[in-house]
């Protein structure tokens, strides 16, 4: 059921007691403690219940959160909340807020919706959590939408709209003129797809304020290529475009906050098809940077077209570069699907991001860049190789590729997500997830006001 969040409470609302424990304090009246003893009311964190008034009417709802001082458990009450209109007995934080309305979420784009709709008042806090938990389920309803309604040109014309929302300037380079414009790889990687390849191009915010640039990868569904993938591996392809989902949900934070930076927001949008004319192991691409890479492997695809749009990126020196890209299983096996693993050269920037994770609730962990696993992508006749041959380090071998195409002194950091939850949370059910952009939005938040 849809879920509205409100700053006041309307006159006719029916009250939410938040309590830690089964045993209930004196907010909650006598009755109402009568009738949680007398169901079996336990005190486990997430549990919620109806509580009758004596005539017999609703009056109220009891949500425990338990002993764990975590606010992901509010999203257990943006999930269970039953219909009507109701207010927290007392204000809610921002990341409590924040998780219930993360929890609420509900992809409904190809089913009737026939549910009743549900008003919560949690205090001043209402106006933060919204900002934040729409761009979060922005990102998932990108994410969950099949890629027959998610090309490039629809990546392309979800961020036309929300530069149009937002006053931003964009442009498109689009097909051959990829070409012209120098961007071989991101058009190499999608001329084979029936949906021409293109690199989208957005900035926004006053010229003389701090750069902060995000790229994402954008890839709309990934067959492999010519390597092809398992029918089973090809499943959830759709979300290869997290990266890109990403950067502008992560923009929507930003532009709608007003922080003081000049944003920028890069996305090469493909679909890395198979056809006549796809690109081949084996091949050897030119990349914008001027530097060639041999194709070990062409479901390697995705760190080709970021190489050619960070190339872009560092041509602006920005003071904060962020790609996102759902890049390399291996960066599952290393941390699972919760936990993303970054990259980057900026301590300072590491450690901020450790920080406001852990404040967040939404998990990074920083993996090395080991500079000695850069050898591994030697090729004989190029000068890199697009893949290892032996199969190790698969995660920072993939960030050591993009990492020589950002120059040393720019403050870069790469985030391998995964952009799903395959088992359900109480923040979020199965599908798409919107992962660290909400500790990203607090580091630029610090940094830039």
């Amino acid at each position: 059921m849809p879920l509205i969040l409100h700053a006041t409470s309307a006159a006719h609302s029916l009250p939410v007691w938040i309590v830690e424990n089964a045993d209930l304090p004196n907010t909650v009246p006598e009755f109402a403690r009568h009738f949680a003893k007398a169901s079996g009311f336990s005190g486990h964190a997430g549990e919620g219940l109806l509580l009758p008034a004596k005539d017999g009417s609703v009056a109220g709802y009891l949500f425990c959160t338990g002993a764990e001082k975590t606010a992901a458990i509010y999203g257990k009450l943006g999930t269970c909340l039953p219909k009507g209109v109701w207010h927290t007995e007392r204000d809610l934080s921002a990341g409590a807020a924040i998780f219930v309305a993360l929890g609420a979420y509900n992809f409904k784009r190809y089913k009737k919706d026939v549910s009743a709709e549900r008003n919560l008042a949690v205090g001043a806090s209402a106006v933060e959590a919204l900002r934040v938990a729409r761009a979060c389920n922005y990102v998932r309803d990108l994410i969950n939408t099949p890629t027959n309604d998610m090309t490039p040109q629809s990546l392309e014309d979800e961020a036309r709209q929300l530069a149009h929302r937002h006053g931003a300037e964009i442009m498109v380079t689009t097909g051959d003129d990829l070409i012209a414009q120098n961007f071989p790889m991101i058009h190499a990687v999608g001329r084979a797809s029936h949906f021409a390849p293109r690199l989208i191009d957005m900035v926004w915010g006053k010229s003389d304020a701090p750069k902060v640039t995000l790229v994402g990868k954008g890839v709309c569904f990934d067959t492999g290529g010519l390597d092809i993938k398992p029918s089973s591996a090809m499943l959830l392809m759709k979300k290869d475009m997290g990266g890109a989902a990403h950067v502008l949900g992560l923009a929507r934070m930003i532009m709608e906050a007003g922080r003081n930076v000049r944003l920028r927001v890069l996305i090469p949008a493909v679909e890395n098809s198979i056809s006549a004319n796809a690109f081949r192991p084996g091949d050897v691409l030119t990349s914008r940077k001027g530097d060639t890479v041999e194709i070990g492997n062409t479901d390697a695809e995705g760190r080709l077209v970021l190489a050619d749009a960070l190339t872009l990126a560092a041509d602006d020196h920005p003071e904060m570069l962020i790609d996102m890209a759902t890049l390399t299983g291996a960066a599952r096996v290393a941390l699972g699907p919760d936990v993303i693993p970054f990259y980057t050269d900026d301590d300072a920037l590491a450690g901020e991001l450790a920080d406001h994770a852990i404040a967040c609730e939404d998990p990074v962990w920083r993996m090395p860049l080991w500079k000695p696993y850069a050898g591994k992508l030697n090729s004989k006749i190029a000068d890199t190789n697009n893949v290892t041959s032996d199969g190790f380090a698969g995660s920072i071998t993939a960030a050591l590729f993009l990492k020589r195409f950002v120059p040393d002194g720019i403050s870069w950091v790469h985030f391998d997500i995964y952009a799903w939850t395959n088992v359900a949370k109480p923040t979020c059910p199965v599908g798409g997830e919107a992962q660290t952009i909400r500790a990203l939005d607090a580091v630029i938040a610090q940094r830039y006001g």
